[in-house]
């Protein structure tokens, strides 16, 4: 907000919420940049960035157990598979193993042509000197030179000034620059980060920056760029935005260096600030695959294409197997992926939702190829990025007709008429508000063989019942019949199955009739009545459901027979 004006209390007549014991007080708001004419949000994406990947540098150091060689190796070759053209390969002078990872980079005949491995290193003289001497042998490498700038670091890590900061930054921008030109053989690019950018004053970080690009002195040919790292996410992604417009604008030498921009996601807004910053003038961004990172993690590069790619911009990231991806990643890093992690969790497709489920269904049934994807609830099609249809519906307590009569279509080549469906999702319900948990296909497909292929022949006299609607359709070979029964002022389906027509439509009527006779009795639901562990037996021979017996594919008539019917 203008001159960081709070935003207005809420409305008179809303809950009054009291004060928490927290100790607010304790902490500063930061102070907005203040531009007033901002462009930014008047833009969309229509490309993706340059990518660089820190999974091997900035995500492996914040591993507990750091990831040997090999594991390394694994990362990295599947980074490369992805599409990576620049991939942060460690920092050579923190460690030996970050060392040995570099040089196998530079000499074990992985590297492709167009890979760029980048390196990082502190503003020290020896550091950077040795840093340099690590890349020998790569054709072409970033040298990210960096330094913390923010103003709590100044006072409290270096007890330096401004000045004092400035020329640490020139001093190491200027060694790096003789350094690269006596690299033989290699094509180094020079990269300058203030560290704890979002933490510094914007006006000495651009001073900073101004100074390290007029020593350097880029031509289109150098590849010089400047990062700017949210090393420490301090502010909404709006401000980030806003902050790098305005570095954007007044950055020297704009038209021949690269913006990037490197987020952390202290604040959970990671993926947005990034978003945001690419429309305010960012060309690059620096993220691991799915966020790990220091404290709350690094920018998660994953969500950022997929945030692309759903509307319509190609990643130019090779995404199409999410779980394999994610699969290499949790075997190298030993961190698990959140179920509802975007794009790639165990559970972002699927729905439990009643409603959820219908729409989806309904959503999936009207879609007509080769049309623009719009299917509710589902922002991209699941298919696209490896997942199938079978698990976009789950089925719960919290389900309703729709889900059901989805899986049954997509798993059983059932179409359900929507009164069975009302039928048996009450049933369904029944059973899993007495059992908890969820149903799998096969589960389900036991409980309406129980309950509507084989339901309990009724005791006493049957009654007299009227036939108001049959469903025909193919199945498996044979025919499946759905009929709906009229009598006492109650209606109930039946179904069946069988290889012959007639047979079908005799078992159909059988089970409505019985159904019927049930529901005139108002005896214990035949299904609901279920017993939760896992089985459920009729008054027959017992039958074994929800035990993970496969359904068989016909149903046999109830035993007994002949239905009275009045037309």
């Amino acid at each position: 907000m203008p001159g960081g004006a709070r935003a207005a209390a809420p409305a008179r007549g809303a809950a009054v919420q009291r004060p928490s014991s927290l100790p607010a007080g304790k902490y500063r708001g930061y102070r907005p940049i203040g531009l007033a004419d901002r462009t930014w949000p008047e833009r969309t994406l229509a490309h993706a960035p340059l990518w660089c990947s820190v999974d091997l540098r900035d995500g492996n150091q914040a591993l507990i157990d750091p990831m040997p060689l090999e594991r390394r190796k694994e990362l990295f070759r599947l980074l490369v598979r992805l599409g990576f053209k620049e991939i942060e390969v460690g920092m050579p002078v923190s460690c030996r193993d970050d060392h040995d990872f570099v040089r196998w980079v530079a000499t074990g005949g992985e590297l492709p042509d167009d890979v760029t491995p980048q390196v990082l290193v502190p503003m020290r003289a020896e550091l950077i000197t040795a840093t340099v001497r690590a890349l020998r042998g790569l054709p072409r490498a970033v040298l990210q030179v960096f330094h913390p700038t923010s103003a709590v670091q100044r006072r409290v890590v270096f007890g330096a000034s401004r000045e004092e900061v400035r020329r640490l930054a020139l001093d190491g921008a200027e060694l790096a620059m003789r350094l690269r030109d006596r690299l033989t053989g290699t094509h180094l690019c020079l990269q300058y980060g203030p560290e704890s950018f979002t933490q510094t004053e914007p006006e000495f970080a651009l001073e900073v920056c101004n100074a390290v690009l007029d020593l350097w002195r880029p031509e289109p040919c150098d590849d010089v760029r400047v990062n700017l790292p949210a090393t420490v996410e301090s502010f909404p992604p709006h401000e980030f935005a806003d902050r790098i417009e305005w570095m954007h604008r007044n950055l020297a030498h704009r038209d021949r260096i690269l913006l990037g921009v490197h987020p952390h996601n202290d604040r959970g807004g990671a993926a947005a600030a990034a978003e945001a910053a690419l429309l305010a003038g960012a060309d690059r961004v620096e993220g691991t695959l799915f966020g790990n990172g220091e404290r709350s993690g690094n920018l998660c590069l994953v969500t950022l294409a997929m945030n692309l790619f759903s509307q319509g911009v190609d990643p130019m990231l090779e995404l199409g197997d999410l779980d394999g991806i994610a699969e290499v990643v949790r075997r190298c890093t030993g961190i698990p992926i959140s179920p509802r992690h975007p794009w790639a969790g165990e559970y972002v497709y699927t729905s439990l939702a009643g409603s959820h489920q219908d729409a989806i269904s309904k959503g999936l049934r009207a879609r007509t190829a080769g049309e623009p994807w719009d299917v509710p609830y589902l922002p991209i099609d699941p298919r696209d990025v490896g997942r199938d249809y079978r698990t976009l519906v789950r089925i719960s307590n919290q389900s309703g007709k729709g889900g059901i009569a989805h899986l049954m279509s997509a798993e059983h080549g059932l179409e359900l008429p929507p009164g069975l469906r009302a039928e048996f999702a009450v049933e369904v319900q029944d059973v899993l508000d007495e059992r908890g948990g969820e149903l799998t296909p096969d589960e389900m497909y036991a409980l309406f063989r129980q309950g509507f292929l084989a339901p309990r022949e009724p005791r006493g006299p049957r009654p007299e019942a009227e036939v108001v609607d049959v469903v025909e359709q193919p199945f498996r070979g044979g025919c499946a019949v759905f009929c709906q029964v009229r009598g006492g002022g109650v209606t109930r389906w039946g179904a069946g199955l069988d290889e012959q027509r007639a047979r079908a439509r005799r078992q159909a009527v059988r089970s409505g009739v019985s159904r019927l006779a049930a529901a005139l009795r108002r005896p214990e639901p035949a299904v609901a009545s279920a017993v939760t562990s896992g089985a459920v037996a009729t008054s027959g021979a017992a039958r074994t459901v929800l035990a993970g017996a496969a359904p068989a594919e016909t149903g046999a008539a109830p035993a007994g027979a002949a239905a009275r019917l009045t037309r």
